[in-house]
């Protein structure tokens, strides 16, 4: 018998994991001795939370983030071949969405593993349904270049693709730069096209507005070091 790939949602932010990870996904969480994480301090943190039955010192964790070899993420599957479930988790929200473990259920896939994906946050999906802009057809692009001009010339060729396809176009930053690319944003879009900012979703700061380029100067949000979902659409 081998055991299976469990997808593990964990909280966004600061918020109690009852407000946002039903009980089923928490039990199944706790039946678990082998884990597959981004961040080990992190996981344990919220591990402990959830009120783990055994000691967490107990429990295996590997690491598995964007400066894992791919040739060592085959071996973080050993324990499901082992008769052992394992369970993968993100630093934030939902694993294998924007998000190292997806090398780790791509492997799972080829190899006939069972991956079972459970219900959690996604500040992706969150930001899209607070924004009001088109939900059946959309783009999640991840960063932008960090670096003018690329980055200017990126956020054209989003607002041409929102414009052209009414395509709502989803993407993030590292949180200490949000605040250089909301002014990269305003200064580079068309005054009419409409920008959704979603940040802290979830937490008891959060913050999704949405408003065309010209209604958004000099109202700006403080979003530095604020987890931030940024959209547009025409």
């Amino acid at each position: 018998m081998q055991g299976n790939l469990y997808l593990i949602p964990t909280t966004l932010g600061g918020e109690s994991w009852k407000d946002v990870i039903p009980d089923f996904v928490a039990e199944i969480s706790r039946s678990l001795k082998f884990f597959v994480v981004e961040d080990v301090r992190t996981a344990r943190r919220y591990l402990s939370k959830l009120g783990m039955p055994n000691p967490i010192d107990t429990l295996d964790f590997q690491l598995l983030n964007e400066h894992t070899p791919v040739e060592e993420v085959e071996k973080l599957l050993k324990p499901i071949f082992s008769g052992e479930s394992l369970g993968l988790l993100s630093e934030a929200g939902v694993p294998a969405v924007a998000d190292p473990g997806a090398n780790l259920v791509a492997l799972a896939q080829r190899k006939g593993v069972k991956v079972i994906p459970l219900t959690g946050p996604s500040s992706i999906i969150l930001a899209l349904m607070g924004s009001g802009f088109n939900g059946q057809n959309f783009a999640f692009v991840g960063y932008l270049p960090v670096k003018s001009p690329d980055r200017e010339k990126r956020i054209r060729q989003l607002e041409q693709r929102a414009h052209d396809e009414g395509q709502t176009q989803l993407f993030i930053e590292a949180p200490y730069r949000n605040n250089q690319l909301l002014k990269s944003l305003l200064a580079t879009l068309n005054p009419n096209t409409k920008l959704c900012v979603a940040a802290d979703i979830t937490m008891p700061s959060e913050f999704v507005v949405t408003k065309s380029v010209k209604e958004w100067q000099g109202n700006l949000p403080d979003l530095h070091k604020r987890p931030t979902i940024f959209a547009i659409n025409s």
